[in-house]
């Protein structure tokens, strides 16, 4: 796609954890699944000092939510609780931004304020998040800095019921760094190596969180004729790409739908005073589940006329009838809506197809909704409908999204605007100091480009290497098991690219690994305890088994290192119990048998010392 012709544009917000106190209190940046104490809350709307009231909150309340927090006494205070106001400003913290602002040559502000910025979906108790700006104008590459700012995390979900959501709040408050980049983005792979370069420098500080969650981008996307759409949540750099492809493609449609609902003739008007009819009657012998279960539970049927929508509610990039349902959803709550473009279907044949067309007057183009719910819930989720397609007529809706892990989106709320945000009155402001700012700048991390280079020559490693090393955040924790264990560069590579994260994978909690226990692992491996092809298998136990070591490992996975005496007893009667094979493929053998041997005495012996002795053996029985 020509992404410069359809004036694509973009710009990142990357949400950084830092791996610091929280930011408002001394509690640890730390997740915790033990819970101490829950309390209920509800929030509103509240009115900015110019007395206006933000969209986004306003459209949240009609939600009618309430929120149930748990919490543990491990990762949280009186202050993730709204009990207590906030202590002063994180200073280490604060020093991670103005270092990374110094990195992409912004400038940071004479004097910092805390914010509040209005969110009213549960996630902060207080109807709230506290953020400062910290530095304006850099670059990074090809791409300018708008803003970069240090803010708290919001509260961690965890369950949503009947309208009641539970949240965690050992997430609340731990400091995160946002850098918000200019629209400079042309295309969506230069949305991901943006992406990629903002995080090289975050984790080039040292002072940053690793691990899923921990990071989150979010991406601001508008082609010509269209308008910016906000896509929240994007967890990984290979997703931004593909969201970014799709969410185009989507707009492009959008804008297609536009110019179809102009040649039909359709206007807001025809929307608004569009028919709506009580169905129920007409289809009480209806044999489609959804409809009996909805009758059952004292529900009714209504359908709602679309006006010149046939053929548009379901196009292969864009699902005009799936976002008519989530506006309904969001703002009544009910289970969805069916719509005219996916019918005959759900048990609703043609035969009840037509007669809804007839009794809504429906031509050629018209398409129309039904609705399954309580008459009051309906009559919401109509409402939002409409509203809806009162903004296909121009195109490309002006939304926050949320990124779907088929890398789609879904709309959650209307863009927020500057009525959110209003001063924080209980953290003082914090003087950014010349002081404060030459001593960060005599400090300055190394840069992704020059640690590049320096791990290639130092350790011997090649380009892809050392770029995946770090990319991974590990350079750290690599150099310092690489200056102790020399002879183990390749083994201590593997652990920390392959074994870490395929053990994360397999939902193995690896938090407890640290430098202290790899140690212990290389130190064992170099006084030839057990073989470098056990290490995954003893990482793993020490993962599960806090408070255990690594002879623990050895011993009761059976780990021990095996003479050579022993190896060769094991080969024997490995090559004894296939001796037709062996004479039948002769020194070609050695292969097929390598694998027989090897899950036979991994991890207790060498694999060359192995392949070497299994070789020695086939040719004395040949």
């Amino acid at each position: 796609m020509d992404y410069k012709s359809i004036g694509f544009k973009a710009g990142l917000e990357i949400h950084q954890q830092l791996d610091t106190k929280k930011l408002f209190c001394n509690c640890p940046s730390k997740m915790t699944d033990s819970k101490d104490y829950s309390f209920h809350r509800y929030l509103r709307p509240t009115q900015s000092e110019l007395g206006e009231v933000d969209q986004a909150a306003l459209a949240e309340s009609k939600k009618h939510r309430h929120f149930l927090y748990t919490a543990s006494k491990n990762s949280t205070c009186l202050v993730e609780a709204d009990e207590e106001p906030p202590h002063a400003l994180n200073n280490e913290a604060l020093d991670v931004v103005l270092t990374v602002a110094s990195m992409v040559n912004a400038k940071p502000v004479d004097e910092i304020h805390v914010m509040r910025k209005i969110v009213i979906d549960g996630s902060n108790t207080s109807g709230f998040q506290r953020t400062a700006l910290v530095a304006l104008d850099g670059k990074i590459k090809d791409v300018g800095i708008e803003t970069i700012a240090l803010e708290e995390d919001a509260a961690r979900k965890l369950e949503e019921k009947d309208r009641v959501v539970n949240y965690g709040l050992d997430r609340l408050g731990i400091p995160l760094i946002e850098i918000a980049t200019a629209a400079d983005i042309k295309t969506p792979r230069h949305a991901r190596e943006t992406a990629e370069n903002i995080g090289l420098l975050l984790q080039a500080t040292g002072k940053c969180k690793r691990g899923l969650g921990t990071i989150r981008q979010d991406l601001n996307i508008s082609i010509a004729e269209g308008n910016r759409v906000e896509i929240k949540g994007i967890q990984s750099l290979s997703a931004i790409e593909k969201v970014a492809e799709k969410e185009t493609l989507r707009q492009l449609d959008l804008i297609e739908i536009k110019k179809t609902l102009k040649e039909r003739k359709v206007k807001e008007k025809d929307i608004e005073e569009a028919p709506v009819i009580d169905f129920t009657s007409e289809m009480k012998n209806c044999k489609s589940r959804i409809v009996k279960n909805t009758l059952t539970n004292k529900g009714k049927v209504f359908v709602l006329k679309l006006p010149g929508f046939a053929g548009l509610l379901k196009r292969e990039n864009s699902r005009l009838g799936k976002e008519f349902a989530v506006y309904a959803k969001v703002a009544s709550g009910i289970g969805g809506i069916i719509h005219s473009d996916e019918l005959p279907g759900y048990g609703i044949d043609e035969k009840e197809v037509g007669l809804i067309k007839e009794n809504i007057e429906c031509n050629k183009n018209d398409g129309f909704a039904i609705f399954l719910e309580k008459e009051n819930v309906v009559k919401e989720a109509i409402r939002a409908v409409k509203d809806r397609a009162v903004l296909a007529l121009q195109g490309v809706a002006k939304e926050v999204r949320r990124a779907l892990p088929d890398y789609t989106t879904e709309y959650m709320r209307p863009l927020p605007g500057a009525a959110r945000m209003y001063p924080e009155t209980d953290v003082p402001p914090v003087e950014v100091t010349k002081k404060r700012l030459e001593k960060i700048g005599k400090n300055l991390p190394e840069l992704p480009e020059e640690k590049e280079k320096r791990l290639s020559e130092t350790y011997g490693l090649n380009r892809d290497q050392t770029k995946q090393l770090i990319h991974s955040g590990y350079e750290k924790e690599f150099e310092q098991l690489a200056k102790t264990f020399p002879k183990q560069v390749n083994t201590i590579l593997r652990t920390l690219l392959n074994t870490l994260p395929e053990l994360e994978n397999e939902g193995v909690n690896t938090e407890g690994i640290n430098n202290a226990l790899l140690e212990e692992v290389f130190f064992s491996l170099n006084k030839g305890l057990f073989a470098k092809e056990a290490v995954p298998e003893i990482i793993k136990y020490l993962a599960q088994n806090k408070g255990k070591h690594v002879n623990d490992a050895i011993q009761e996975q059976g780990l021990k290192t095996m003479g050579e005496k022993e190896i060769r007893e094991v080969i024997r009667n490995i090559i004894n119990e296939r001796i037709d094979f062996v004479k039948k493929k002769g020194i070609g053998a050695v292969q097929p048998l390598m694998g027989v041997v090897m899950r036979e005495l991994r991890g207790k012996a060498d694999g060359r010392l192995i392949s070497s002795i299994l070789k020695e053996e086939i040719e004395k029985t040949l």
